[in-house]
């Protein structure tokens, strides 16, 4: 009798996909370079996601789309471990073929451009919601819905709006891990007093995004 993969074995076999993706997605890189006349480059399939990372006004930040081209995944990512951190979270809930290849993300990177330029009040791209829980979608789904651009609510009135008037705490968690930052605008929510609190991209960056807001609708 054969024995069921035990959680070990399934995280182990997670990671060495992600090994020989990473792998690919080099050897994919070099391949963008120019090559001499009689080179041959490989030939890579499509992969099921790709990635990029963008220096942006509020810090680094990681996009991944799916192969139709829908956002998946729009997450800080300062350093090498949270770059690692994201990539893994993405493999686990999508598929272990996610490839750094920047040119297949180019047009979320202009929608944020624009946006954090104050040249764009909304995002046109399409969201995939494969990273996003069951409780964590109805935060975010009714702060999409309540909270527009320019304006703030505060984690006990999402709460209450849910229906859930004691969980502002359990609010709190599912905004603090949203997958899809800026797009999905978690930074629009602060504390009753209004002062701000966590974000995962750092209070800077909230206040540089509520500013940001802030300062475009006046001028409208």
């Amino acid at each position: 009798m054969t024995d069921n993969p035990t959680t070990d074995d399934r995280l182990a076999a997670l990671t060495e996909a992600r090994r020989t993706a990473l792998a690919e997605s080099r050897l994919a890189a070099l391949t963008e370079s120019p090559l001499p006349a009689t080179a041959h480059p490989p030939v890579f399939d499509t992969a099921d996601v790709c990635y990029a990372l963008d220096d942006t006004p509020i810090g680094r930040l990681l996009y991944a789309v799916t192969d139709s081209g829908a956002l998946v995944a729009a997450l800080f990512a300062p350093d090498d471990p949270a770059e690692s951190h994201a990539l893994d979270r993405i493999a686990a809930a999508t598929s272990p073929r996610v490839l750094n290849v920047p040119r297949r993300v180019d047009p979320v990177r202009r929608e944020f451009d624009d946006y954090l330029a104050g040249r764009r009040e909304r995002f046109d791209v399409n969201v995939d919601w494969s990273l996003v829980g069951r409780f964590q979608s109805e935060v975010l789904g009714e702060l999409a819905a309540r909270v527009p651009y320019g304006q703030t609510s505060t984690y006990g009135a999402l709460a209450t709006a849910l229906g859930r008037p004691s969980a502002s705490r359990a609010v709190g968690a599912a905004l603090g891990a949203n997958p899809l930052c800026v797009v999905l605008p978690c930074h629009r929510v602060v504390a009753s007093t209004g002062a701000l609190t966590g974000y995962a991209g750092g209070l800077d960056a909230k206040r540089y995004l509520l500013e940001l807001e802030s300062r475009h609708t006046r001028l409208v």
